[in-house]
């Protein structure tokens, strides 16, 4: 039977996770940040650790699209093509969300996508507590050729209520991992 403890069924409000594991985050962001090349379309979730990929990014010549109207604001700030989904707006992850966004997405071809997580397993995959938020997730990963979960490693062992995506379907970009994950081959730790 599974710990109970490692059950999140909502998320904490925005501010509060942007002051978590700080410099995990920040080592996470700035190595995904140089994995985006000229003329790459990319997909930038929502997310505290994605938010901070903008400031390290070297690349302004790729195409850059998001459900984060501060990311939006922030790449736009840099000189950087961006697009902003329509759609519901969640205040408590800044994100936008619901089926006006997934419709957007959908006419997109993206090629990588960089995604933050409320919790993830082996067995549940990718998770995040509600369900519209899961919806853009997934259909956004879907259209990625090359798929990245930027996330610190305070996240593993972690169960939302909704999974968006398979363990197996992303490389995860973090900087450590327990011995229970450390023969996944798409783990990599970042420093």
């Amino acid at each position: 039977m599974k710990d109970v403890a490692s059950y999140r069924t909502q998320d904490d409000d925005v501010q509060l996770r942007k002051e978590r594991n700080v410099e995990q985050k920040v080592a996470i962001a700035r190595y995904a940040a140089h994995l985006i090349s000229d003329y790459d379309v990319v997909y930038l979730d929502a997310g505290t650790t994605t938010e901070l990929m903008i400031d390290p990014m070297l690349n302004r010549s790729a195409m850059y699209v998001t459900n984060a109207i501060g990311h939006a604001r922030k790449l736009a700030a840099l000189g950087c093509t961006v697009y902003l989904l329509g759609g519901e707006f969640k205040g408590t992850t800044d994100a936008i969300v619901g089926e006006e966004a997934v419709l957007s997405i959908a006419k997109y071809n993206f090629t990588k996508g960089f995604f933050g997580t409320n919790g993830m397993t082996q067995r549940e995959g990718f998770t995040t507590p509600e369900s519209n938020e899961a919806l853009v997730k997934r259909t956004a990963m879907e259209q990625c050729l090359e798929k990245y979960v930027v996330s610190d490693s305070s996240k593993f062992g972690q169960i939302s209520a909704v999974t968006f995506f398979s363990f197996d379907g992303a490389v995860i970009l973090t900087e450590s991992c327990s011995k229970e994950y450390k023969d996944c081959r798409n783990i990599q730790i970042v420093s």
